[in-house]
């Protein structure tokens, strides 16, 4: 079968078949969410939060911000994945209790319980209540900034599972004890819960390279890392459960029950400026593979040493990712700085007809 596959399969099809399965028919956000199966989460706005970028292409008529403001409506979880973001609260569930690495001594383990306690009572908090409260002191970011240790502190216990983001206020995760306030029972199949895991991460990113489907799984450490011990044979198991073929001698997988060669999978005439961590464009081996350009993101980049600029969004037309744009409002005015691959515009009236009402979406998505 692989071999069929491989034969009829092409680096064109495939293409087409990455852009159309993400871009799908926009829908509700709570639908959209659990068709993504994960919404990566970025702090930087330029113009919106990554978060928001990619969803305004797959939600009906979304605003830069909808997330945040219905997130305490959803059935949907703040956590870390393969990276951190948003995902359906039953995925999260399969991640927890989770056992980081690196065991808190009691003296921390103290801490956290004096801090759960003050969260319990209080039921949603800042985290500058609880450091007005504790009075932790500061700490040395990763960043090598300073930072609260409060806030350090409340981060570290949302990731163990012992409280939760409860909605957001400017941007800062504001926390509350569980929904059951009870420690999560264990997970009774290990492998099987690793399986639908992986099984995640193919039906947001495929098709996936081999060596990009390992690398996720291997990400899996950061969401499950009580199960690094287990990540090479739920690899190996996805090896030879998934769909795939050798295609100009990489080897492709993707969801059991999709065939990349459909004709369904026909990208429409919309012209789109996407967030850098758009699932269309995250793994940057499959963009040059498909797209033959290599898309950097470039924010934490020296400005003298940018190609693309500060927050370049990949410009995707038809089936072709053929440029970039750097997005920018100054004032009420929306400011778009487009840059080619080819060093032009394609000289279409069908380019500008499309580059014009992706210009009037960005504004109708940024309230402008």
């Amino acid at each position: 079968m692989i071999r069929a596959m491989a034969a009829a399969l092409s680096l064109d099809a495939l293409r087409r078949y990455a852009v159309a399965r993400s871009l799908f028919k926009p829908t509700t956000l709570a639908r959209a969410v659990t068709q993504l199966g994960f919404v990566q989460a970025d702090p930087i706005r330029a113009p919106a939060r990554a978060q928001d970028l990619t969803l305004r292409h797959r939600v009906k008529g979304y605003k830069a911000g909808d997330l945040e403001r219905r997130y305490p409506q959803l059935a949907i979880e703040e956590d870390f994945f393969v990276n951190y973001g948003f995902l359906p609260r039953a995925t999260q569930r399969l991640m927890h209790p989770r056992t980081p690495a690196t065991p808190w001594s009691k003296a921390r383990w103290a801490q956290a319980h004096a801090v759960l306690d003050f969260v319990r009572e209080r039921g949603v908090v800042h985290p500058r209540e609880v450091d007005a409260h504790f009075a932790h002191g500061k700490v040395r970011n990763w960043f090598g900034g300073s930072s609260n240790a409060s806030t350090q502190l409340l981060d570290a216990m949302h990731y163990r599972g012992l409280v939760r983001v409860a909605r957001r206020e400017g941007g800062v995760r504001l926390y509350a004890a569980r929904q059951d306030d009870a420690a999560p029972a264990p997970v009774p199949d290990p492998p099987a819960a690793l399986d639908a895991l992986v099984d995640v991460i193919v039906h947001k990113y495929a098709p996936l390279p081999a060596r990009s489907l390992g690398e996720l799984v291997s990400h899996l450490r950061g969401g499950a890392p009580q199960w690094a011990h287990l990540r090479h044979d739920a690899l190996e198991r996805a090896r030879q459960r998934l769909p795939n073929a050798e295609v100009a001698g990489v080897r492709w997988y993707w969801p059991q029950g999709e065939d990349p060669r459909a004709k369904r999978h026909a990208p429409d005439a919309a012209l789109r400026l996407l967030a850098p961590f758009d699932p269309v464009v995250w793994d940057r081996r499959r963009f040059e593979l498909l797209w033959g350009w290599a898309y950097r993101f470039e924010a934490y980049t020296p400005a003298r040493k940018r190609i693309r600029g500060y927050y370049a969004l990949p410009m995707l037309w038809q089936k072709q990712v053929l440029g970039w744009a750097n997005v920018s409002v100054n004032g009420e005015q929306l400011c778009i700085d487009p840059g080619y691959v080819a060093g032009r515009a394609p000289r279409s009236a069908a380019f500008r007809l499309a580059l014009d009402e992706e210009t009037e979406r960005m504004r109708s998505f940024l309230a402008l």
